[in-house]
C-alpha cells in the first residue's frame, strides 16, 4: 500500500469513527490487512485476517503485469475476453464467491445484532453484492461498476440471508 492509500484509509476512518462496528475482519494480504489497522485504531476491537477473504487466485497469473499476462498467455487472455476468465489454475470466480460467502455467513453467525467491518478485495466485494442481489458471480461481472479503493458497501445478514439493506 501506498501514502495515498494509507490517507484514503484514514479518511474512511473518520467517516466511520462516527458509527458503532462491534468487530473488524480482514483479507490476510497486506494492503486489506493495513487498511483494516488503519480503520480500526480508533475502535476497541482486535483485526481478525481471515484466508477465505483474500482475492481471486488468478493461477498463473499471479504477480503478472496486464502486458506479461498478454504476451506469456494469449489463448488464456482470448479466453477471459469471452468467460470472464482466462487462467488455468487457481479459482473460477463460482469458486471465489463460495469461499467468501461462506465466510461471511460465519461472521455474521458469530455476531448477531453487531456490525461488523470487513475489509476486502475488488473480487470479494463483487461477489458479495452478486450473493446479496441474487445473481450469480458471472451476471454480476457483466457490467459490474468498478470498486473504488475505501468504499462502504453496507450489507445487511438476517436470517442468514444478505440483502443490501442498510441496518442502521
Amino acid at each position: 500500500m501506498n501514502d495515498n492509500g494509507r490517507e484514503q484509509a484514514r479518511l474512511l476512518a473518520r467517516t466511520l469513527g462516527r458509527e458503532r462496528i462491534d468487530a473488524v475482519y480482514t483479507s490476510d494480504l497486506v494492503r486489506a490487512r493495513e487498511t483494516a489497522e488503519i480503520l480500526a485504531a480508533g475502535l476497541d476491537t482486535d483485526v481478525v485476517a481471515l484466508r477465505e477473504l483474500r482475492e481471486i487466485d488468478v493461477g498463473e497469473w499471479q504477480g503478472l503485469t496486464w502486458p506479461e499476462i498478454e504476451d506469456r498467455f494469449p489463448e488464456g487472455v482470448e479466453a477471459w475476453r469471452e468467460r470472464g476468465y482466462g487462467w488455468e489454475q487457481g479459482e473460477t470466480y463460482e469458486d471465489l464467491g463460495e469461499r467468501v460467502v461462506a465466510a461471511l455467513t460465519r461472521i455474521a453467525a458469530r455476531h448477531p445484532a453487531q456490525r461488523v467491518l470487513v475489509v476486502g478485495h475488488g473480487g470479494t466485494v463483487r461477489v458479495t453484492r452478486a450473493h446479496a442481489a441474487g445473481v450469480t458471480v458471472v451476471e454480476s461481472r457483466k457490467g459490474s461498476p468498478a470498486v473504488e479503493n475505501c468504499e462502504i458497501f453496507r450489507v445487511l445478514v438476517r436470517d442468514g440471508r444478505f440483502s443490501t439493506g442498510a441496518a442502521n
